[in-house]
């Protein structure tokens, strides 16, 4: 593992204006290497050995940086929260991409809200565009199936992670396969450790597998997973800023196919960046290249001391169990 020099780590704080998988503000901590700069941002549900893929990544971007691009830009999707059918219309108008994510399954909403977004989201779409929906493992089976035959009116072009436990993933397309309307399943939140990716292969539990870069330790390693598992591959982001998105940008311009626009847009959930210029998309497209950081967006946005302090430390842990690990392979 390539190291990185922490006395240079700074932490930042960024609000989120719309609720999104529960956050409000986004945390991490940034650092520049060799080869550029770094974010390293686990959620705070990750912890002990999950930590250390996030780990990785960070240090293969600052030490190493990334593999040559096979092309100079990605196409993305907008990303539409569990808001109201009027904001999620304004949302994709405004996006100028193709395809759009609608998150459905929210705690405290219904099917019927969810279908009242989905038809404010085809209506901006169009006819022509590309709709997906994600419940991030929120419905049981049955529930699972109910709702994806009722969403399926928008012609959707695939759910993600419908249901929490990967048998149930499985089960799901074989209940829409026998229904007559086999709508691919996507798999996400079933991926976020590196062994992951295999299971759901061997269960056949999934048409597309959606690939983060850090939670499988850089963009080699998420690389080599989308190598052998043999299916279609959606890159997406887990909320940083342009400094961890372009990671996911690399990976994206290094796969050899793309058939999917990827989950990358979406540094409109962070009510500021700390780069000079945000990977922001234009005409539903990101470009592939590298971000600098801009130190007085940073200055504006830098974590409260006591938080950066709580972070520091959780690195601090995590280098030494890295190091521990690596005794242990020695």
């Amino acid at each position: 593992m390539t190291d990185a020099t922490d006395d240079g780590v700074r932490g930042y704080s960024l609000a989120m204006p719309v609720r999104f998988r529960g956050l409000t503000q986004r945390q991490g901590l940034l650092w520049r290497g060799p080869a550029g700069w770094a974010e390293w941002s686990p959620f705070l549900d990750y912890s002990g050995a999950e930590l250390l893929p996030w780990l990785r990544a960070a240090d293969e971007a600052a030490g190493q940086g990334w593999p040559a691009p096979v092309r100079t830009e990605v196409a993305v999707n907008c990303t539409v929260p569990a808001v109201g059918p009027e904001q999620a219309y304004e949302i994709v108008a405004a996006s100028g991409c193709r395809t759009a994510k609608v998150k459905v399954a929210e705690r405290g909403q219904t099917l019927a809200d969810d279908l009242a977004r989905g038809e404010a989201v085809r209506d901006a779409l169009g006819a022509g565009g590309r709709l997906r929906v994600d419940a991030n493992g929120a419905w049981d089976l049955d529930a699972a199936e109910r709702a994806v035959r009722a969403l399926d009116r928008f012609d959707l072009e695939y759910v993600e992670q419908p249901c929490a436990a990967v048998e149930d993933l499985a089960a799901l397309r074989v209940r829409l396969a026998r229904a007559g309307r086999p709508v691919p399943v996507a798999a996400d939140e079933s991926i976020r450790r590196a062994e992951d990716p295999y299971r759901v292969v061997a269960l056949d539990a999934a048409d597309v597998v959606v690939l983060k870069v850090a939670p499988l330790g850089g963009v080699r390693a998420a690389l080599e997973v989308a190598e052998r598992i043999g299916l279609p591959v959606v890159v997406s982001s887990a909320v940083e800023t342009s400094v961890g998105l372009a990671a996911g940008v690399a990976l994206a311009a290094a796969l050899p196919e793309l058939p999917y626009a990827c989950g990358l847009a979406t540094i409109g959930l962070l009510a500021d960046d700390v780069v000079t210029e945000p990977l922001r998309p234009v005409d539903g497209m990101l470009a592939v290249r590298p971000v600098t950081v801009d130190e007085d967006r940073l200055a504006r946005h830098r974590m409260d001391p006591a938080d950066e302090t709580g972070w520091c430390r959780r690195l601090a842990g995590t280098r030494a169990l890295a190091a521990e690990a690596e005794t242990v392979r020695g």
